[in-house]
């Protein structure tokens, strides 16, 4: 094919990841109870076979549906004594450079830009409540395109899963 047909061509847009069934919602809250859990007794507990479980965990992390396997750390036990969530009021125009300037503070450990009162709320665990000042003071306000901050302290975590 020439250069100009070729430029003509509608882009190829990726396949749409196959709709979740049953199976592939058991498999995903085994997952989620324990990423370590092996394929055998996923099929066990999901009652299928191995090769099956396989298979779907593979299409599963090909689809995107599974992004990661991680680790949840209790945050007292790991030292890290004072938590907050902090909402930003951002200028529009520079919520990615700001994305990326988050994703490098140690301290933020979830981002979700959002729609309301403020435009981005993270989810930040410290040392201690200086610790814990100084990310917010001195890290997150100083940011270029902040226009303000505001600061919930987390007494107590509870986690659902």
């Amino acid at each position: 094919m020439d250069d100009l047909h070729a430029s003509q061509e509608a882009p190829r847009r990726p396949a749409e990841p196959k709709p979740l069934d049953d199976v592939d919602r058991a498999i995903l809250a085994q997952l989620t109870a324990d990423a370590r859990r092996s394929v055998t007794t996923i099929a066990e507990n999901v009652h299928v076979s191995r090769a099956h479980a396989y298979n779907r965990i593979a299409r599963l992390q090909a689809d995107g549906v599974i992004t990661k396997y991680t680790t949840l750390v209790d945050p007292l036990k790991a030292g890290l004594r004072s938590s907050a969530y902090v909402t930003l009021k951002v200028r529009q125009q520079s919520w990615r450079e700001l994305r990326e300037r988050l994703r490098t503070i140690p301290e933020v450990q979830h981002i979700a830009l959002v729609g309301g009162d403020f435009d981005v709320i993270i989810l930040v665990r410290a040392l201690d409540n200086t610790d814990l000042r100084r990310v917010v003071f001195d890290q997150l306000q100083d940011m270029p395109g902040v226009l303000d901050t505001q600061t919930f302290l987390i007494f107590e975590d509870l986690d659902t899963r």
